[in-house]
């Protein structure tokens, strides 16, 4: 957060619950300060005191979110009564939660627009880092409980949840869940594969 940020909360809060609300309704191609102003019930001099432009805007909505659902994801990850594939399950609820929230949008539209702005691409790498490096320490721990993760490094594991999630939301926002493409229901049967591993390693 910017210093002009953390000087008044309560303004910068309700900018940003704003931008997401106008991100959700006209994505970010079509996303402008003067509607988040227009939104927020403020000058639209606020947005230029609070963030300097709609890139800055839009840079602190994506951290404001992700710090929220990084903690989140982390206390999970770090819950040690919860096996992995109990912290899957938690994690597929908690998608449907971003996606109701609007975080998914956020995060989707923030990745289309890093491809041509380094700084959003920054900033979007880092968020999704965090969250990889939760699952690829989880992996590690589920290795550690159960022995191999079959023909996969956590780093892989890590790797391909990640990829797993963020393609099922891009599809999901195209739509194709409601068109019969099962995207969520999958990423649930992730859960009951590791579930098979945890059970045959208490067997064995």
């Amino acid at each position: 957060m910017t210093r002009a940020l953390a000087k008044k909360p309560e303004t910068s809060v309700t900018l940003l619950e704003a931008a997401k609300a106008v991100l959700r309704r006209s994505g970010y191609a079509g996303l402008s300060t003067r509607d988040v102003a227009a939104e927020a019930g403020v000058p639209l001099s606020q947005i230029h005191y609070h963030f300097g432009s709609k890139q800055g805007m839009m840079l602190a909505l994506f951290e404001y979110l992700n710090a929220q659902l990084l903690d989140r994801q982390s206390a999970m990850f770090a819950d040690a009564t919860l096996k992995f594939s109990e912290q899957l399950d938690r994690a597929c609820d908690y998608l449907d939660d971003d996606i109701a929230s609007g975080y998914v949008r956020v995060l989707q539209e923030l990745i289309a627009a890093s491809w041509a702005d380094a700084a959003i691409a920054k900033v979007v790498r880092i968020a999704i880092r965090g969250w990889v490096d939760l699952i690829i320490a989880a992996a590690r721990e589920a290795e550690r409980a159960h022995g191999s993760l079959g023909p996969f490094t956590p780093e892989e594991v890590g790797a391909l949840i990640s990829n797993a999630f963020i393609g099922a939301e891009s599809l999901q926002l195209l739509g194709l869940e409601s068109k019969g493409m099962p995207l969520r229901r999958s990423l649930r049967r992730i859960g009951d594969l590791l579930r098979r591993m945890e059970d045959g390693a208490s067997t064995g």
